[in-house]
């Protein structure tokens, strides 16, 4: 994923919030359940193709505490793994 990218979260994917912050991912065409956990779905409500990892990054630091240095890497890891498996993409607008 570049920096100035802009992911979007997968409109056919359900996000079922739990009680305590952490949710699923249900994809319905193959029935796979993914677990997220309270700062994934932080991160994932932001892939709404307007936030680049930039963008993310500053919000994370500014809700969360204690935000490690290389957190950066981690989340790339994280949209990266959400691309591969289908759960987010991209939108293309051709002119």
């Amino acid at each position: 994923m570049e920096l100035s990218e802009k992911p979007i979260a997968n409109p056919l994917i359900v996000l079922r919030e739990e009680f305590d912050d952490w949710a699923i991912l249900f994809d319905p065409d193959t029935g796979n359940a993914f677990g997220l956990n309270p700062v994934s779905v932080f991160i994932y409500k932001r892939l709404d193709g307007q936030h680049t990892l930039g963008d993310i990054m500053k919000e994370l630091r500014t809700e969360c505490k204690n935000v490690p240095e290389d957190a950066d890497k981690h989340v790339q890891d994280f949209i990266d793994d959400l691309l591969k498996k289908g759960l987010a993409g991209y939108e293309f607008h051709q002119e």
